[in-house]
Order: C-alpha cells, then structure tokens, then sequence
C-alpha cells in the first residue's frame, strides 16, 4: 500500500510554483520537495491543514491510497 500525494497536479491547476507555495506555508522548499516525490514518512496535520488552505482543496484532493498490486 502506498499514499501518493498531488501536490504537482494542485500547483499546475492554480499556476503555483513550488517556491511560492513553500514560502506561503513556511515549508523548506527540500521538506516540500520530499513530499512532491512520495518520500515522506509522515505529515504533519498543520501542515497538512496549510497545504489545504493555501491551494484551496480538501484533505482528499491531495491524498490518495493506493493499494499494491498481487502479481
């Protein structure tokens, strides 16, 4: 199982760079970047909330789960 995070597809949709969006939620832009890539372990729910406000979406618009596939 895996979640994968939007963040790309947000910032495109509201013509956001990541630097901007970083700055906004006061977010390192290297922390920001981990969480672009799926590298992130975990997150913070103030950060998480700051995401949601800045790019005006809902927990959901962000993330998503994803099941492994059984090959």
């Amino acid at each position: 199982m895996s979640i994968v995070i939007h963040i790309d597809v947000l910032l495109a949709q509201r013509k956001m760079s990541s630097g901007e969006l970083a700055e906004r939620i006061d977010l390192t832009a290297a922390n920001l970047s981990i969480l672009k890539n799926d590298k992130a372990k975990a997150i913070r729910f103030s950060t998480l909330e700051a995401l949601c406000r800045e790019l005006q979406c809902q927990p959901g618009d962000l993330l998503e789960y994803v099941a492994d596939s059984k090959e």
